[in-house]
């Protein structure tokens, strides 16, 4: 039996973008909504509730810019108005930090753009008709056949049926494979999880359709198919061919926007270690006025970013760069270590960097610099930081995940 249908006013956003709502059974969550709308629901149980109809719209409701919004489940929030939207962000950041008592003003956010997405992961699979790629739709396991996306750069949108067609022989129609590709200067890398075991006829044919869409790299299951080109990214000047599943930022712009965040806070530091530091995404800029100690757990990755300062450094007229790979999570760079150390800069995974953070704040480093993709793992790192005797002076988030809940951040601590 169908739950009755009711109508409610929505009080506020909740942190993944849902509309929060009381009802006579409690609270319940509801999808494209936003506060101070009456609108018409029916709840569909633990918690969460199906949008019928807006009976009075908020003046920051908006066209939503693609067709597949509400049935494609890669965006939450294209209904909601630039200025409401950014600001709801914001408040994000503000609300994760206040559990640990950290009161601070955030900054307003850097804002992305449309297209402006470099990296993006698509799900796949077979059917009768041929190939689905797309994202999912909310909450299911249903592939929404994508013909457009506004988040990605030109470059994507324009192969997604080239992708299609790339990985449809590698496909089954009993599972789903992932398909991640990244825009790169010397082509499309695309790296595919989940499909068939490859045998001889599937590579070579993989193979040759790598070479008809001309990308620049297929990895397929972690194996190399084809790289025609090595892709090629530029980090602050340095060209870096990143080895297949690096971390790239996701839009250039987000890049180059916390590069200056983290430049301009490190100022005249003449060193500087650089920890979680990837291909080196902060190193080269770093290194332009600073020694730098570039520390990365990921071997291919800091190798990559070994290379090109070895064959671009010194045209490039680089301060001289250490290279260190050490599991940071599991050996933390000790106190001992940062004696001379006049800055600290650490871009951790969602989960946060507790272990360094508990050695920084026992360190006697000046100025701490925190670049985090998870406000929550963030604030708890924050407090360790405060805890230990540094003081947060300035909080920015920056927007590289348009119209969905993922916030990007740069914290600046300096010890008191």
């Amino acid at each position: 039996m169908r739950t009755a249908e009711i109508e409610v006013t929505i009080a506020s956003l909740g942190h993944l973008g849902d509309g929060v709502a009381e009802t006579p059974a409690g609270e319940v969550f509801v999808p494209f909504v936003l506060p101070g709308e009456r609108v018409r629901i029916r709840p569909t149980g633990e918690g969460r509730a199906e949008l019928l109809g807006i009976v009075t719209p908020s003046a920051s409701r908006v066209a939503a810019p693609c067709r597949h919004f509400r049935q494609c489940g890669g965006c939450a929030l294209q209904h909601v108005e630039a200025k409401a939207y950014g600001e709801w962000k914001r408040e994000q950041v503000a609300a994760a930090l206040a559990p640990r008592s950290i009161e601070i003003e955030v900054d307003p956010i850097v804002p992305a753009t449309p297209k402006s997405r470099r990296r993006a992961t698509f799900s796949a699979t077979r059917t009768k008709k041929g190939v689905t790629l797309g994202y999912y739709s909310r909450s299911s396991h249903t592939i929404i056949q994508l013909t457009e996306c506004p988040l990605v750069v030109p470059e994507i949108e324009a192969a997604l049926q080239g992708l299609a067609h790339l990985v449809e022989p590698g496909l089954s129609r009993k599972g789903h494979a992932s398909v991640a590709v990244t825009a790169t200067e010397t082509g499309l890398d695309v790296a595919v999880t989940g499909g068939k075991d490859v045998d001889g006829p599937l590579r070579a044919e993989l193979a040759k359709r790598t070479s008809a869409h001309d990308l620049a790299r297929l990895v397929w299951n972690g194996e190399m198919i084809s790289e025609r080109r090595a892709p090629v990214v530029t980090l602050s000047g340095l060209k870096v061919a990143p080895p297949p599943g690096s971390f790239l930022q996701a839009t250039a712009d987000g890049e180059a926007t916390l590069v200056r965040l983290v430049v301009e806070a490190v100022g005249d530091a003449k060193r500087v270690a650089d920890l979680f530091a990837g291909c080196g995404t902060f190193t080269a800029a770093l290194a332009k006025h600073s020694s730098v100690l570039a520390v990365e757990s990921e071997k291919p990755q800091i190798g990559a970013l070994d290379r090109a300062l070895r064959e671009q450094g010194p045209a490039l007229g680089l301060k001289p760069v250490e290279i260190l790979m050490r599991d940071l999570f599991r050996r933390p760079i000790l106190p001992s270590e940062l004696l001379k150390t006049d800055a600290v800069v650490f871009d951790p995974p969602r989960a946060g960097a507790a272990a360094q953070a508990e050695q920084l704040a026992k360190s006697a480093v000046p100025l701490v610099i925190g670049v985090s993709c998870n406000p929550a793992t963030f604030a708890r790192d924050a407090r360790t930081l405060i805890d230990g005797g540094y003081r947060l002076t300035r909080v920015t988030p920056v927007d590289q995940f348009l119209w969905s809940p993922h916030i990007e951040l740069v914290g600046i601590f300096r010890r008191e």
